[in-house]
């Protein structure tokens, strides 16, 4: 096994036990890189002068007994939203093209902290406004979408060229490429992860989280990421928590919600095979199921675009009247939408969202966490635009990857997205648990309980 196919916890433990050096894991993903970055383009831009020059002081640190934690020497990818002091932050936009970072975002100071090693900046959906990331493909076929808006970051962590970077989550934006990928997503708790320095979408819906190859290397990065900082207005005060799983977790005696509708609408039978069969270890492991009524299912779409649309178009305003022709058409026609929409239908859809919180809660209170699928269909062919269902429905493939994972957004609770197979084109298949504000504890305990079940999962063998 190659260093790079590592996953974070065991490159930890390696460096730990001076069986790895930071060096050697930074060369190995250099490595893949080269070998895998034509093919899939996760990458705005890959800092490997920089990369080999941390790694070497990474080393140092630690043959000199400054070992920083299991982040000390892991190779990371972080979304081109998130600010690094004199790097780059195009948003992957030309309206970005010479916008240098001034200083650090908070997320890429605390990871630096910890002793990551920056690999380079991963390409997003223009402004992270889609869900499919048009320049970059798939891990597994480069002939489909890599999933949006943190594409480039779960396709860099599928493939093996960052041990795990971060991404950005709006309307699903982390656990939508991951579940497309087959890595691990978390979107967390809103405000429980600090979001000054990195470049808005919406502000009331966005989060930050990692993208990684296990549940335990999602507890590593949360760890380092938590905690409270007074420049993000919506920052929560929490306390400093250790996520990472016990050893031995078991799920014994936990209510697993199971929704009897909306999120098996609709749905492509192999994805819904996969989840269920998934749902069921959980219960061969012990797990209690309980069938739970997703609440005010028929407002969800139109509260996420009523708060995401001119949440957006306000972010957009200078620059979408100075310099429109520099914006991608997809993302500048939703700007524009944004122009037309009256403030009546914002606050409609904020009472909305007061409203489904509460009935969320209520729900929640019922059960320790909800499975369900995180996107109802597999990686679709690049350029594809709708989805055609059995019924005959037909579905914009935006519109049905945000179906799914919007309501965490909505509500600001946790979910994560775990990989639970591929369907028979060999496409992976994800499952999102999600779980009560600050129940990040909980999903991660029952997302590496089922993990500790399944084969180890291999690196994406696109191309």
């Amino acid at each position: 096994m190659q260093p790079c196919e590592l996953s974070l916890a065991a490159a930890a433990d390696a460096i730990r036990a001076r069986q790895l050096s930071p060096v050697e894991l930074a060369d190995s993903v250099l490595e893949r890189i080269a070998q895998m970055e034509p093919h899939l383009q996760a990458y705005v831009s890959v800092t490997a002068e920089h990369t080999r020059r941390a790694a070497r002081a990474a080393e140092r640190d630690i043959a000199a007994g400054r070992h920083r934690g299991p982040l000390h020497g892991i190779p990371m990818g972080l979304k081109d939203l998130i600010d690094v002091s004199g790097a780059a932050t195009s948003a992957s936009s030309r309206v970005r093209a010479d916008h240098r970072a001034q200083a650090d975002s908070t997320v890429a100071a605390r990871l630096s902290a910890a002793g990551a090693v920056l690999v380079g900046k991963t390409h997003t959906h223009e402004f992270a406004y889609g869900l499919t990331t048009p320049q970059t493909h798939n891990a597994w076929d480069p002939d489909r979408v890599a999933g949006g808006s943190s594409g480039g970051s779960a396709v860099a962590v599928a493939a093996g060229m960052a041990t795990f970077a971060l991404g950005t989550d709006t309307g699903g934006s982390i656990r939508v490429p991951a579940a497309l990928n087959g890595v691990v997503g978390l979107k967390p708790t809103y405000g429980l992860v600090p979001r000054h320095g990195v470049t808005s979408l919406s502000w009331s819906l966005d989060h930050v989280g990692p993208i990684t190859r296990t549940v335990e290397d999602a507890a590593l990065v949360l760890t380092a990421l938590a905690g409270h900082d007074h420049r993000d207005p919506a920052s929560l005060a929490t306390p400093a928590t250790d996520y990472r799983p016990a050893a031995g977790t078991d799920v014994t005696g936990l209510r697993v919600g199971v929704p009897r509708a909306y999120y098996f609408d609709h749905i492509d039978p192999e994805a819904e095979a996969a989840v269920r069969r998934a749902i069921g270890q959980l219960r061969a492991m012990g797990a209690r199921l309980v069938e739970v009524e997703i609440p005010m299912t028929r407002y969800i779409q139109a509260t996420q675009w009523g708060l995401m649309v001119p949440e957006a178009t306000a972010y957009h305003e200078g620059t979408l009247r100075t310099v429109p022709e520099l914006y991608q058409a997809d993302v500048r026609v939703l700007l524009e939408a944004g122009e037309l929409m009256p403030a009546g239908d914002y606050l409609r859809a904020q009472r909305s969202r007061t409203l489904m919180r509460q009935e969320w809660a209520r729900m929640l209170q019922e059960v320790d966490v909800i499975a369900a699928p995180t996107v109802p269909a597999t990686a679709v062919k690049a350029g594809q635009e709708t989805i055609t269902w059995a019924d005959g429905t037909v579905e914009g493939v935006s519109d049905a990857y945000v179906r799914l994972s919007s309501p965490a957004n909505i509500t600001g609770i946790p979910s994560l997205s775990v990989p639970v197979g591929h369907d028979t084109a060999g496409l992976p298949i994800g499952m999102q648990l999600l779980g009560r504000p600050l129940g990040e504890s909980v999903l991660l305990r029952v997302g590496h309980a089922y993990e500790q079940t399944q084969p180890a999962r291999e690196l994406a063998h696109a191309a």
